[in-house]
């Protein structure tokens, strides 16, 4: 599995994190596990095809006592196995990441 870490976080910071995705209703019903959605404008055109059968499509956000994961595979929420479940592109990845980097910026974690 491709992902992006963050290992330098604190307990306390992962727990705000934590709490935070969950008023943002982004908890997956999953302990440490959030389903992040992929902006509809970022799918790729086989995603765009099974929105209907297969979304929403989803990247996994994994939150341990001390790292933060994001799993850069783009998942079907209603499907395990389709060919629309595949990695991020390099412009669905860099954006992702950025924003997961700025929601830390405004909690403010600084996982230097």
């Amino acid at each position: 599995m491709r992902w992006y870490g963050i290992d330098d976080i604190t307990e306390e910071d992962t727990k705000k994190l934590a709490d935070t995705l969950t008023e943002m209703e982004l908890a997956s019903g999953m302990d440490g596990l959030f389903w992040l959605p992929v902006p509809a404008e970022m799918l790729s055109p086989v995603q765009l095809e099974h929105v209907e059968s297969c979304g929403p499509h989803v990247m996994g956000l994994e939150i341990e006592e001390n790292f933060v994961r994001l799993e850069l595979l783009v998942r079907a929420r209603s499907r395990m196995r389709c060919e629309c479940v595949h990695y991020a592109s390099p412009e669905l990845r860099d954006r992702m990441i950025v924003w997961l980097e700025n929601l830390l910026a405004e909690l403010g974690i600084d996982p230097a």
